[in-house]
Formats: structure tokens, sequence, C-alpha cells
């Protein structure tokens, strides 16, 4: 049975961590990647968590890269590698001597491109932990060898991505659910000052009806079926959709909205690195993707005091309750989303309630702060549990 870790004090990362000089631990997180996408941010959220509880917590990541760029910027120590691929025996050896030299007490591999180096991992003497954040099914060949007996922990951001890995021979018994954060200060509801003049910066009158979406323009994100369940509903109302987000289809969804003379309705606006006045400036919030570990897009709408109209998929199913903080829909169902769009755009009364609870949900069960507490007391499980297998004193 899927293990979730439950402890509810926020504060419980400065707490445990300065209560005596032996409780804090050194960890590193790997992560090479070099865009920065929700999995950055929850690495660069975490790490910064744990550096704040005191804990020496540093990064070992690509200095080309987003994360190298934002985490040294914020007073972070990160180590230098690159990692190619998955067979990229040079980086294995680059990491084994940064591993050798610092002594971690925990190595947390974030990314696909970062499990593969795992297993050249072993024998330094430090905890092993992964992060799986797909809802999909991983290779059923590497999985089991990987998640079973390459590393001491496996973190999923959902119970549907811990689903995923026991579909593919993972041990449940290694899984503990741990779902993604956010930060609930920086994401919060605006003022009406601070509304009026994200929504002046987009050019939004106070009659339109906001949609927006952020992700990547990708198949599995799902924004054609928005797209098209804005088409259906434009001769109803005064609505608009913002899309934030870059990738492979831009292209393909600028000739849908073509397809549909939603060129003046419907915008995509590229990368976004702070989608805060976004959040800000919408009525709603739409996340129709076809597959998705967590949803952190959501959960920032959601801090926001955003309804979400979300597809049931993924994790999706456990952030989104239906009928209370948004609105669950099937997936590639443009019809669906485009019913739950015009539902909250009749009724003020809908949204006020669902954004009440969707901010108070995100708060409750989703800050960044309750991510990094239940992440450290994992951690401090397996280090008992490891150093226990091997004869040491925990």
């Amino acid at each position: 049975m899927t293990q979730t870790v439950q402890h509810d004090d926020r504060n419980q990362v400065k707490a445990d961590s300065k209560t005596a000089e032996a409780q804090t631990m050194s960890i590193a997180g790997v992560d090479p990647e070099l865009g920065f996408g929700g999995g950055e941010t929850q690495v660069l959220g975490l790490t910064l968590a744990l550096a704040a509880g005191g804990h020496r917590a540093e990064l070992i990541c690509d200095p080309a890269g987003r994360l190298w760029e934002q985490a040294t910027a914020a007073g972070l120590r990160c180590h230098p590698i690159r990692i190619r691929n998955a067979i990229d025996l040079a980086a294995g050896v680059k990491l084994r001597a940064i591993l050798k030299r610092e002594r971690y007490d925990v190595v947390h591999f974030h990314t696909s491109r970062a499990h593969s180096m795992a297993p050249l991992a072993r024998g330094f003497g430090s905890t092993l932990v992964v992060t799986r954040r797909m809802d999909y099914r991983p290779n059923r060949v590497f999985a089991p060898y990987l998640f079973n007996r390459a590393v001491d922990s496996v973190v999923a951001i959902s119970g549907g991505v811990a689903d995923s890995l026991a579909a593919a021979g993972v041990d449940r018994a290694r899984v503990t659910v741990v779902h993604s954060g956010v930060d609930c200060e920086h994401f919060r509801p605006p003022t009406s000052d601070e509304r009026a003049d994200a929504r002046g910066a987009l050019g939004i009158s106070d009659t339109d009806f906001v949609i927006s979406a952020v992700g990547a323009l990708e198949q599995r994100k799902g924004h054609r079926y928005l797209i098209e369940a804005i088409g259906a509903i434009a001769a109803s109302g005064k609505f608009k959709c913002f899309i934030g987000g870059q990738g492979s289809i831009h292209k393909v969804l600028q000739g849908e909205i073509a397809v549909i003379r939603g060129l003046e309705r419907i915008k995509l606006l590229g990368r976004i690195d702070d989608t805060r006045e976004l959040l800000w400036a919408s009525d709603v919030f739409a996340m129709p993707s076809l597959k998705e570990g967590l949803g952190v897009a959501a959960l920032e709408a959601m801090a926001s005091a955003l309804p979400v109209v979300a597809s049931e998929v993924g994790g999706l199913r456990e952030v989104v309750e239906d009928g209370r903080s948004g609105i669950v829909v099937p997936p590639a169902n443009a019809g669906a989303i485009a019913a739950a769009i015009r539902r909250l755009a009749e009724s003020a009364e809908l949204r006020s309630q669902m954004s009440a609870a969707a901010r108070a949900r995100a708060v409750e069960n989703y800050s960044m702060e309750t991510m990094a507490a239940r992440t450290l007391a994992l951690y401090r499980e397996c280090v008992r549990k490891t150093r226990g297998e091997r004869g040491e004193v925990a």
C-alpha cells in the first residue's frame, strides 16, 4: 500500500533542524535540465526551504541551465554537471567525484536523466531518493531495477503517479506520496488594484470573462480542446483566453485558433517566468491535460483563489475537488470544458464559493512548507533505515 507521510506542522523543517546540530542534514538535489518547468520550481523551492531550516542543502545541476541561474542568485551552492543522456558515463564519473568529496546524507534525483545516474551513486555512503513526476507508466525493464534496487526510496507526487509505478513493477512499499507544493504567500488572491492593473496590462475590459491556462505547448497538455471550447461559447459572452507556455505545437495551436476565427479572443503568450499577474487577471483557470503527474500550475491558480476546470487525469483528480474547488471534466472533451466555463461565467456566487475553497485547499494541503516538511520526514526515515541496515549508528 502506498505510504503518505502525514506531517501537518508546516514549520517542521525549521523546528526539527534547529533543535540540535546533530539533527541537521546534508542534502544534494540532482536536476540537470536546461529549462525551468514545474519540476524545477519544486526542486528550487524544496532546496530553499531546507536551507532556511538550517540544513546543508545544495544542488548538482547544469551551469548553463536556468535552475543554476536562479539557485545561485538565491544564494544556494551549486555543483556543475552536464548529463547528455541516460548512458553518459562521463557524467556518472563526475557525479561520483562530487559525492565522494561532499559526503551528503541524502542525494535526491529529480528528473529522468538524473534518475539514470542513481545506480552510479551506490556505495558512496549516501541515502538515495528519486522523485517521479509523470503519471504515464515507466519502462518495465528499467523501472523495477532503478526504483526497487538502485535507490532507497521513491517519491511519487500523486497517487496517480504511484499507480503508474506499480503498473511497471515497482514495489508499492517503496513509494511514498509527497504532493508538490506552491508558495502560497507569492501566489495569493490579488487586491482590487492589483487585479485592475493585471487586467489593464493585458487589455482586458471590465466585462471580459477571462480563462487562463499555463503549460508546455505539447499534445499531452490538451490545449486544442480548450481552444475548441472557447470557440464553441464565443457567441454567448465576452470570453477571452490567455495561454502561457512554449513548446513544439505552438504553430499548430495558432493555426487552430485561426480556424475558429479566435485570434482576438485567444492569445498564446509564450514563456512566462512568473504567472502570478496572469492569474490575477483571470476569472477561471483551465488545465485540460491528457496526462498530468499532479499539476503545479493548477495549484498556483488555486492558491491565487481561482476555480479550476481540470481534466480527470493523473494527480489532477486529487487536487481539484469537483463541485467545490473547481469542475472536473473528462479528458479530450471540448464540450465538457465549454459547459464548465459557461456554468462558472453565469454564476458569480458559484465562482466566489469555489475561489474561497480553492485557496483554502491549496494553503492547507499544498504549501511549499508542507511539501518540504514531508520530504524531510522521508529523508530522516530513509537515513535511519539505511544506516541501520549497514550497522551504523543512526
